[in-house]
């Protein structure tokens, strides 16, 4: 009998190695420390054309989200909603000053983004996105979609400040 399981382990088809996950390959329900803190993935933005996932994290009452930029390697950002608004954003300016911080415009795009869980805008329209940063390495976030306005204030994150528990 030793003799026939031998030859069937022998036939028989390795299993697949199980697939790490990574910041960018998060999905809802998996647990992240980010910096000594732990977070729950409450919720997905995916911008395929970008190549970013914007992560909606839970600690318990506190809300934050994590931008994942995959380029030739990670770019990682931990934000938080702020308050604000801008009166039209046809006219969003290339520099914006808040509490005697000058942050300067990196970038813009629009495009579609696929949403899941909980996040600040449910449905798949088109999205506009304005990323900002200042002299300081302190980072600023605008989107707009179908009327509504998010900003949001963040910092950059270091890959390895970043543990990953599956759920």
């Amino acid at each position: 009998m030793a003799l026939f399981h031998r030859i069937i382990n022998l036939v028989k088809k390795p299993e697949p190695p199980i697939e790490e996950k990574t910041p960018y390959t998060l999905s809802i329900g998996d647990i992240v420390d980010i910096s000594l803190s732990s977070y729950t993935v409450a919720g997905k933005m995916f911008f395929p054309q970008r190549r970013e996932a914007f992560f909606t994290l839970k600690d318990g009452s506190s809300i934050k989200y994590l931008r994942v930029t995959k380029r030739e390697k990670l770019d990682l950002a931990l934000y938080k909603a702020i308050d604000g608004r801008l009166e039209d954003i046809n006219e969003i300016p290339t520099t914006i000053e808040m509490e005697e911080t000058l942050y300067h415009m990196e970038d813009q795009a629009v495009g579609t983004a696929h949403s899941s869980g909980d996040t600040p805008f449910s449905s798949s329209d088109e999205r506009y996105l304005w990323d900002f940063q200042s002299d300081n390495w302190k980072l600023l976030r605008i989107e707009w979609q179908s009327g509504q306005m998010m900003l949001y204030e963040g910092d950059d994150v270091l890959p390895m400040d970043v543990r990953i528990i599956q759920s």
